[in-house]
């Protein structure tokens, strides 16, 4: 088991940290086999956007919406007669704090820019129906889902982008335009729905 009173070299706890500058650092040590408790952790620390700083160390910041994620991955270690522990932290200098913000914001960008991607994928799928006038409601319903996929990965981003990645904005009025998109299949089907011959619906 790891010491309680484990500390990193580039690592200091400082009275009155300020929220924005303060890590909560998990050091988490889990039994070679099976394999499947440690894509689990991984899993789970991957889908909250924790940092890792090498093997078996990640990082987020001290903030309350990364708490339930943090309490999952520790849940899942111990499940797994693993040795995990939580760290209070932050940078010793304010060099170290800006290079951790920005590698943690780095993540966050790569995320929406995958986001961005998915946008762009999402609009052509919803052109290529309208030009091959595909407007039926079971088309309707799965590009609505896809929609709500978006909206959902859109707000859980928006949580865990404390610092504010410079993709997010744009990222937001994508959204929209999506919105926008379906919205406007929406009326071409209802509209081909109602003038089709009754029985053909």
């Amino acid at each position: 088991m790891y010491p309680a009173n484990v500390t990193l070299a580039t690592f200091s706890s400082v009275a009155n940290i300020e929220p924005a500058s303060a890590w909560l650092v998990l050091v988490i040590k889990l039994p070679a086999e099976p394999s499947r408790h440690r894509v689990a952790v991984w899993r789970e620390l991957r889908r909250i956007g924790a940092l890792s700083l090498g093997q078996g160390v990640w990082a987020v910041p001290d903030v309350p919406v990364f708490a339930e994620g943090v309490a999952r991955a520790l849940e899942l270690a111990n499940a797994a007669a693993g040795q995990a522990v939580t760290l209070n932290a932050t940078g010793r200098s304010a060099q170290d704090a800006a290079r951790f913000k920005a590698l943690f914001t780095a993540a966050r960008s790569a995320d929406w820019t995958e986001f961005l991607s998915d946008c762009g994928k999402f609009e052509a799928e919803i052109a290529k129906e309208i030009r091959i006038a595909k407007f039926t409601l079971a088309e309707l319903e799965e590009e609505e889902q896809s929609l709500e996929r978006l909206r959902r990965w859109h707000r859980d981003l928006t949580a865990r982008d404390v610092f504010g990645a410079p993709e997010a904005p744009e990222a937001g009025r994508r959204l929209k335009e999506c919105a926008a998109a379906c919205e406007d299949y929406a009326e071409r089907v209802f509209a081909a729905l109602h003038q089709a011959p009754e029985g053909e619906q």
